[in-house]
């Protein structure tokens, strides 16, 4: 069994990796317009969207997704947090770079 060290360290790689995977997948305004930080904070939110929505307990073999709505889960509740200058147009593809992330690392 790995140490709690161990088990941050490895978290923190597999965020880089899925930060790199996302980078490349939005678009040029997407990424001049948000930081590393804004979208490990985003990855952060979809993450408290699929534990507060339930998502994570369904026994069906497929879950449907609704992307729309998780994007304004995490634009509602960052603004709740005090960032107000995350912009849905730009944050629906880092939700969809992400699903397509924690789908081909299943």
């Amino acid at each position: 069994m790995a140490s709690i060290e161990e088990e941050l360290r490895l978290d923190e790689e597999e965020n880089l990796r899925e930060l790199a995977f996302i980078r490349e997948r939005i678009t040029f305004d997407g990424k001049k317009h948000y930081k590393d930080e804004t979208v490990l904070y985003i990855m952060d939110l979809i993450v408290d969207y699929y534990y507060t929505s339930g998502i994570l307990e369904s026994t069906e073999d497929e879950v449907d997704i609704d992307l729309e709505a998780v994007t304004d889960y995490v634009c509602s509740k960052a603004k709740e947090e005090g960032v107000n200058n995350l912009i849905p147009e730009y944050v629906l593809p880092i939700v969809e770079a992400d699903l397509d992330f924690q789908e081909q690392n299943l």
